[in-house]
């Protein structure tokens, strides 16, 4: 196939992909589908591998377990991450595949999945913060025939909404998941008749065969041959047990790279471990990598053969059965901090410092003036680390393609009222790139009823490389209607709120990159000026004296200021990671102590 006709190929699939999402968003009820945008699409060469999509593939290990046959009008359902190797992470996580025909014969695969709001279990939302195993988090399915040859399972559906608090939600969002498959299933078609089967197949090898010469380049231009190694924690299992560490090790022989966390720490008895799947963190590299240095590679699964993982069984991230998952998404954003911490060591000036490090989350359920049974649950965010092209976002999501939900949304659907919302100043850490600010958010309760918590970097602070300093941790308040203050820790479920309950509920913010006395003060003032960071933070953090009216910079007392602190600071390391927390809980009582080469570092 020649390139021209390739590259029509390749942006023919990109766009059905993007229009995959597209009718997702537009079919779907759920506000964090619809508005947040928590699911994700691929189309897959009929092997299983994918050619274009986010995650990764995980057909191959599908097809490994299922054994009842798969037919053309098949599409297929699974939620239980131990049924599919990790290839979802936990039980809100509905999985669609559809094998795709033409002609009679198997060509691909389309494939969705996407956050279902609740699952059944004891508390609303399907994710309890005390849950010990699996069993404690909601209904588990299996893989299953949702159509078989086209025809619906009725009694399996109604058997899956049966076991949901909010039933006619579900139906609609598992109904959109399977509209984007049935999307992705027409344009392969089309593509198979524009461009002959045969044609199609080869082009999709020739794409895949394309991302594998891209990233051996850049595995053999960023990654060391000496091997580096990070680590990092989580603050806790919200069982009272913590801190956890993730570490890795990485290093290349060649063109092929190596990946090892051994060294992590065992699974947690609470819900915080991360069932992760080898090909999802595969393409995790991947995504970091293309992102960091050629964005315009095609994400897929060509370059899987030039990594090698290691996940140690039985740890935080390779969990036993039936160890509980609900919130793995503390792990999961993690992990970016510790690759980059891992390639910040041997290319420094190419790596980021850390981000918010995890996906924050605010469940409220209850019963509406009309009693009728309402649950919503939002993503929040925070801030985005300083990186070596620029400043960290200001209250932005770790996953480039969500989005917030509108606050006239929540306003109109739910009992709810948002008093204020923005980026908290000063949460970004300074640095010659800024850290991201946090995001500071303030909810009313309109109805009584309860809430959750799904948070982190409450006891750590988000780490700053190359001299630029930690951003702020994450802190949330509960504020009664009679003016008591309760704190809330990060983690925690099933909290009874009453109608005009105040939560004051602010994220982490993100590190900065690079010594924060060589920024220039312009800048300092641009941000003074903007609320991003105060009068007294520009002059202890960054060195600059503004005029309190005016905001004028005092250059000569900026010049002498900056000087002073950076003989007062001497030498910095590479990493400025701050207290890692002290152990409680299992962790104590195993000699944890919290120390790590990282921190001595």
């Amino acid at each position: 196939m020649d390139k021209i006709t390739l590259d029509i190929l390749e942006n023919a699939l990109r766009n059905a992909r993007e229009e995959m999402d597209t009718v997702l968003f537009r079919s779907a009820m759920s506000p964090v589908i619809r508005e947040q945008h928590d699911g994700f699409p691929m189309i897959c060469h009929p092997d299983g591998r994918m050619v274009v999509g986010q995650f990764g593939s995980y057909i191959n290990g599908f097809l490994e377990n299922w054994k009842r046959g798969v037919n053309e009008g098949d599409v297929f359902l699974v939620s239980d991450p131990y049924s599919c190797g990790g290839a979802i992470s936990h039980l809100n996580d509905w999985m669609v595949l559809m094998p795709i025909y033409f002609e009679g014969e198997l060509v691909g695969w389309g494939s969705q999945f996407g956050h279902t709001v609740d699952m059944g279990g004891p508390v609303s939302g399907s994710l309890p913060t005390d849950a010990d195993t699996i069993f404690g988090e909601g209904t588990r399915i299996p893989p299953v025939k949702l159509f078989d040859r086209g025809r619906l399972n009725e009694d399996l559906l109604d058997m899956i909404l049966a076991n949901s608090r909010v039933p006619t939600m579900n139906y609609f969002d598992l109904m959109a998941i399977v509209a984007a498959c049935r999307t992705a299933d027409k344009r392969v078609r089309e593509m198979c008749e524009r461009f002959g089967k045969d044609e199609y197949i080869k082009g999709l090898e020739m794409l895949l065969q394309r991302t594998h010469d891209a990233m051996k380049q850049l595995i053999v231009m960023c990654l060391p041959e000496t091997p580096l190694e990070f680590e990092d924690y989580i603050d806790d299992d919200g069982r009272g047990n913590g801190p956890y560490k993730m570490k890795l090790t990485i290093y290349r022989k060649g063109h092929e790279a190596y990946f090892d966390w051994t060294g992590t720490d065992p699974q947690a008895p609470g819900p915080i471990n991360f069932y992760l799947n080898e090909e999802m963190f595969k393409m995790f590299i991947g995504v970091y990598l293309i992102m960091v240095f050629d964005p315009q590679i095609l994400f897929n699964d060509g370059f899987y053969p030039l990594l090698h993982v290691t996940i140690p069984e039985k740890s935080l991230l390779n969990p036993e059965f039936p160890a509980a998952l609900g919130c793995r998404t503390h792990a999961l954003t993690r992990l970016f901090d510790v690759l980059g911490g891992a390639l910040g060591k041997g290319a420094p000036e190419l790596s980021t410092a850390a981000g918010y490090g995890t996906s924050p989350y605010m469940l409220y359920n209850g019963h509406d003036e009309n009693g009728d049974f309402f649950h919503l649950m939002e993503i929040t965010y925070g801030g985005i680390p300083g990186r070596p092209m620029g400043d960290g976002m200001d209250a932005h999501s770790w996953w480039p393609l969500f989005e917030n939900i509108p606050t006239e949304y929540l306003e109109s659907y739910y009992p709810i009222t948002v008093l204020e919302y923005g980026s908290l100043i000063d949460s970004g850490g300074a640095g010659f790139h800024r850290g991201g600010n946090a995001v500071h958010k303030v909810y009313r309760y309109e109805a009584d009823g309860e809430i959750a918590i799904h948070d982190d970097r409450e006891r750590s602070k988000p780490w700053g490389i190359m001299g630029g300093l930690p951003g702020a941790m994450s802190t949330k308040e509960l504020i009664r209607t009679d003016g008591t203050r309760e704190k809330l820790a990060s983690k925690i479920s099933r909290i009874p709120v009453k109608k005009g309950d105040v939560l004051v509920y602010r994220t982490a913010g993100g590190g900065g990159w690079k010594d924060p006395f060589d920024r220039p003060a312009e800048k300092v003032q641009k941000d003074v000026r903007n609320g991003l960071v105060s009068i007294e933070k520009a002059e202890s953090d960054y060195g600059v004296i503004l005029n309190p009216e005016t905001l004028a910079i005092d250059e000569p007392g900026t010049e002498k200021l900056r000087a002073a602190l950076r003989e007062k600071r001497g030498e910095f390391p590479l990493f400025s990671i701050g207290e890692v927390p002290p152990a409680i809980g299992v962790v104590a009582a195993a000699g944890g102590n919290g120390k790590t080469e990282a921190t001595s570092a």
